[in-house]
């Protein structure tokens, strides 16, 4: 809904949001096991913002390679684990050997 709203912005600012919009995602959702909804996730955002860029005129902007080079002028931040969940385990202390 946030690309939809904010296709008409200036693209550099769009890209700036978008990219801080997603770093915030990845470290809030950025756990262990959850990469695969993460790069699920990515992959639904490149696609949408493909699609919304695509109806900011009559005429279609972005083919296949037109949209490559513009994700290479404004790239999207790539998936990341954050947080490793396993490195918080706890040992029980109430073991004694």
């Amino acid at each position: 809904m946030w690309i939809r709203k904010n296709r008409s912005r200036p693209v550099a600012e769009l890209m700036h949001e978008l990219t801080r919009k997603l770093q915030g995602y990845y470290q809030y959702y950025g756990i262990t096991d959850n990469g695969p909804r993460l790069y699920e996730f990515f992959y639904h955002v490149r696609w949408t913002l493909f699609k919304w860029l695509n109806r900011r005129s009559q005429r279609k902007s972005f083919d296949a390679s037109k949209y490559t080079m513009f994700l290479a002028k404004f790239p999207l931040p790539a998936p990341k684990i954050h947080v490793n969940i396993m490195n918080f385990r706890m040992t029980p202390t109430y073991f004694h050997e």
